[in-house]
């Protein structure tokens, strides 16, 4: 199985709808490129929860597994489970975060998840970052919608550990929900980790990479 390195990692972009949506889909990721890359700037939008308990979950959360990150979160009051009929503002608010800086990675729903909402904004994502490397988190939930992923990144258990124990500490709104427990996160991830021969794992669906080959270097005659 290849591996990838990106050359750099100066800036990422969240995105998502709902307040914990991308520390469920992408936390142990964030946990590990944050680390690797001290210093890099985190931007995150997310649509729904603007003015509520949601939103300062939301806030304390991305701070805390984005360590060593600077981080910068807008969350936004668009009505929860309208977000179809509210499609202008919710991709002008994409469009303004892109005119904010360019990533060099952007985490956005997966094109698979058939809630309304999600799918709405995982539509929006590629009109607005057409040349971006965009890796689509997925989210366990009762709609039967996982579909196999592309791209793995290996998770240590200790960091698994840390991503579950955060998302209880920092999402208290959530913890009466019947899926959101330690077996609900470590089953997907063990199963995405069997995947990619590790023990555990988060997934991606990736739209397209485009592949550039390095210039050859040798000893050989100089082209006429």
């Amino acid at each position: 199985m290849l591996s990838l390195l990106p050359e750099r990692l100066d800036r990422m972009l969240l995105l998502g709808v709902h307040c914990n949506e991308i520390a469920i889909g992408a936390g142990g990721t964030l946990l590990e490129m944050c680390r690797a890359h001290p210093g890099v700037q985190v931007s995150a939008l997310v649509l729904t929860g603007g003015g509520s308990l949601r939103e300062e979950e939301e806030r304390s959360a991305l701070a805390a597994f984005c360590p060593g990150a600077k981080v910068d979160v807008t969350v936004l009051d668009l009505p929860d489970g309208r977000l179809t009929t509210r499609w202008d503002r919710a991709k002008q608010a994409v469009e303004d975060m892109a005119a904010h800086g360019d990533p060099d990675i952007v985490f956005a729903p997966s094109p698979h998840d058939t809630d309304p909402d999600l799918r709405t904004l995982a539509d929006i994502v590629p009109t607005v970052f057409r040349d971006h490397l965009t890796f689509c988190y997925e989210i366990v939930k009762w709609e039967n919608d996982l579909a196999l992923p592309s791209v793995y990144l290996p998770l240590a258990e200790p960091v698994l550990r840390e991503k579950v124990a955060k998302l209880h500490e920092h999402y208290g709104s959530q913890r009466d929900r019947s899926w959101f427990d330690p077996e609900t996160f470590g089953g997907l991830a063990r199963i995405r980790g069997i995947q990619c021969r590790a023990r555990y794992a988060e997934a991606f669906h990736v739209p397209r990479i485009v592949l550039a080959v390095a210039p050859l270097t040798g000893t050989g005659p100089e082209p006429v």
